[in-house]
């Protein structure tokens, strides 16, 4: 017999061999038919997989993120399997899972895949399905797969064999399809009941441009029609508010191949909203004092030597510039400097807590087939900042942090959030992270406890965090529903000691500071980028680059609209005249389009009784008022900042 731990606590004893789906059976078959995998010790495992020593075991379902992760990962390989009565000899490289559905990059050989091939692989899926064949793992000595791989003249799986360790090779097959998958997976195909292969690309083989261009086949599973239907809505709305749309609409940003990839130039109507949200960060931190400083765009080698940042992060910067004999970087990062502007000056304990805040421009080389509108760039605006204070102040700058997060989250509409708790692995310090074993579980736990008392939702992420010390990265969700990425929030214990910066205590002796890196409002690039898709480009008044429009029903009624103008820019309001000669009709339609708030329209009654007509973005006609009652209003809505 062997003892299954709940995460209750409950210990119950079951036959050795015994699998998390038997388990589950023996408390109701209800159960059991939710269950998708299991979290065995920490780790996911196959339902259906042995037990044969005592475990604590959890199950996960499609509610959990490793259940649906699973799910589509086993989707995957459904696909292939499809993909493999179809297009005999087909080659199989990876098929992971993604934060929603899959993809598998596939060698076809000389045939190629149109998007018309998606309703037939579709169909083939579905049919497959329904067989509910099991997913069934075997495990080999890797010389058998190697052998077994050769013979099929796969290369792609024989390049995954070399980097796997003799006696961890596992095989997964369900119906007539068999791949080399370490797994875990669902326990078979017919809970898959919906399907939706969404598009289909090329994809460098490892990502290489100058490797074989493989063919990518992008999908989404659910266990019922209905939340597949749900999704496919979503998708149809999130196309509509596609930041890359918006963003080329309402002329924000644009893209140029002589200025190169990823980096964004801003348009005027951009510019615009990238000076209210600094506007907005600069009251904020002024409010809880913090002291700006502005730093270069570029430094030493030897400062990110200092740092860590070149042994670590090398990667994701750009390659060094060389002048007069010692090489230079691009900032990647507004750490290291911030970091100077503490060293510049003797501290005391009466200095701290010490806030350095700049909206920094930073530049890091994301990888080509990583880049993606706004949000995966290579130039960015980072609202970031850094807190030198002593252990005794951390909870309460850590709490202060985090409640500047939950004021944005209210002022931007922002009603479901997460943060993850990202974590360092024991087994990689000295490698990946700093070490020092003990300040990692103090700090640690000092973030957890903030966060617990302060009832913000947070989840744990093992072997994800910075590596001087644990981050939270800031999920957030849009109006209709897709998840960002937003911002961090992380505890440094490494770089104070690094550049021997230090403040003298009560004692007079020297200490180093425990630092707080912070960015709630994440980059421009990011932000806007979900603000465009949050708002579906409709953004509040004190927002919009534009905020009034003033129509004129006829020229006649020009100069009236260039005095209203007049006084509403003197009130720093931004309007303009649509002074087009058309119709009143197309001009409403056409400023609906632009997502102005205000429209104004002007006739001869509002002319002769010195008033305005309004009409308000997605509401309509909301009355007559005079000039100043709707600069009052307006104004007042402006400073408020309201939704």
């Amino acid at each position: 017999m062997i003892n299954i731990t709940f995460p209750d606590g409950a210990v119950r004893q079951y036959e050795s061999g015994s699998s998390a789906l038997d388990i589950a059976r023996s408390i109701s078959e209800g159960l059991a038919r939710k269950v998708l995998a299991a979290n065995v010790n920490g780790q996911v495992w196959d339902a259906t997989r042995p037990l044969t020593e005592d475990a604590s075991v959890k199950f996960l379902t499609w509610d959990d993120t490793d259940g649906k992760s699973t799910f589509w990962h086993s989707s995957a390989h459904l696909m292939a399997e499809a993909v493999e009565s179809l297009f005999p000899g087909a080659k199989f490289w990876v098929g992971p899972a993604l934060d929603k559905g899959f993809y598998y990059d596939i060698d076809l050989g000389d045939r190629k895949m149109s998007e018309d091939d998606l309703a037939v692989l579709e169909k083939k899926m579905t049919e497959l399905a329904k067989q509910n064949n099991a997913y069934i793992r075997k495990e080999m000595p890797k010389a058998e797969a190697v052998a077994y791989f050769t013979e099929k003249g796969d290369e792609y799986k024989l390049d995954l064999l070399k980097n796997l360790e003799d006696g961890k090779i596992s095989f997964y097959t369900q119906g007539q399809f068999t791949d080399l998958c370490r797994g875990p997976h669902i326990p078979a195909t017919g809970t898959i009941k919906a399907i939706k292969l969404t598009s289909i690309a090329g994809a460098y083989w490892k990502g290489d441009e100058k490797n074989k261009q493989l063919t990518r086949i992008y999908g989404v599973t659910f266990p019922t029609q209905k939340e597949l239907d749900e999704y496919i809505l979503m998708l149809e709305e999130a196309k509509k508010r596609d930041h890359r749309k918006l963003g080329k609409e309402l002329g924000i940003y644009t893209m140029d191949d002589d200025v190169g990839p990823g980096l964004p130039l801003w348009m005027p109507n951009g510019t615009i909203i990238i000076e209210e949200l600094e506007k907005l960060a600069k009251e904020t931190e002024e409010d809880a004092e913090y002291k700006r400083v502005v730093t270069p765009h570029l430094a030493k080698e030897s400062m990110y030597l200092t740092s860590g940042h070149l042994p670590y992060y090398a990667d994701s910067m750009y390659p060094a510039m060389e002048m007069d004999g010692t090489k230079y970087y691009l900032k990647a990062m507004n750490c290291p400097h911030h970091h100077k502007i503490f060293a510049a000056e003797p501290r005391s304990y009466k200095d701290l807590p010490l806030r350095l805040a700049e909206y920094g421009t930073c530049y890091r080389y994301e990888q080509s087939g990583e880049l993606f509108g706004l949000m995966r760039v290579r130039c960015l605006h980072m609202n970031d900042a850094h807190i030198y204070c002593t252990k005794e102040q951390f909870a309460q700058e850590f709490k202060a942090v985090n409640a500047m997060y939950l004021k944005y989250f209210a002022l931007f509409g922002i009603d479901k959030y997460v943060m993850r708790l990202s974590l360092h692995e024991p087994s990689k310090l000295g490698q990946k992270y700093i070490n020092e074993p003990e300040l990692w579980l103090e700090t640690e736990q000092m973030v957890r406890e903030v966060l617990t008392e302060m009832g913000t939702p947070f989840v744990e992420v093992p072997d994800e965090g910075a590596f001087y010390g644990p981050k939270i990265d800031v999920q957030i969700w849009s109006a209709i529903g897709r998840e960002f990425t937003l911002a961090t929030n992380q505890v440094d214990f490494a770089q104070g000691r690094r550049f021997k910066l230090e403040y003298a205590t009560k004692d007079n002796t020297a200490e180093a500071p425990l630092i707080i890196h912070r960015a709630p409002l994440g980059t421009h690039e990011r932000f806007i980028g979900f603000l465009l898709e949050h708002y579906a480009g409709k953004f509040p008044v004190w927002l919009a680059p534009q905020q009034v429009k003033i129509l004129p029903i006829s020229d006649k009624f020009l100069p009236y609209a260039e005095e209203v103008k007049k006084q509403l820019r003197k009130a720093r309001v931004r309007v303009d005249i649509d002074d087009r000669s058309e119709k009143i009709g197309k001009k409403i339609r056409d400023t609906e389009l632009s997502r102005v708030p205000y429209m104004l329209i002007i006739g001869e009654k509002e002319v002769e009784e010195g008033r305005l007509s309004v009409r308000r973005q997605g509401v309509g006609d909301t009355g007559s008022v005079t000039v100043q009652e709707f600069i009052n209003t307006i104004v007042e809505e402006i400073a408020e900042r309201k939704a």
